[in-house]
């Protein structure tokens, strides 16, 4: 018997029935529930992933403040 035996199942109509936020909240509980070995990426994913990482650090390092941004935008549209 696994542990997964006595856990209770929902059936498609029992999932149906649940708001769109209890869905959404199942979803996440169920991806969180997931250690970072239990979703493999290919070799394609994972150089996707660096790639999009090191445009982020990038672009932070020419980021402005929200504070910054307000003021831009109260100049520009007073």
């Amino acid at each position: 018997m696994t542990r997964f035996d006595a856990m209770p199942t929902l059936t498609r109509q029992e999932i149906a029935r649940l708001s769109p936020g209890e869905r959404l909240r199942l979803i996440g509980d169920l991806w969180n529930s997931l250690e970072e070995a239990d979703v493999p990426l290919s070799a394609p994913q994972r150089a996707e992933l660096e790639r999009r990482l090191a445009d982020f650090e990038q672009d932070r390092v020419q980021s402005v403040t929200w504070e910054q941004l307000k003021a831009e935008l109260g100049r520009r549209c007073p």
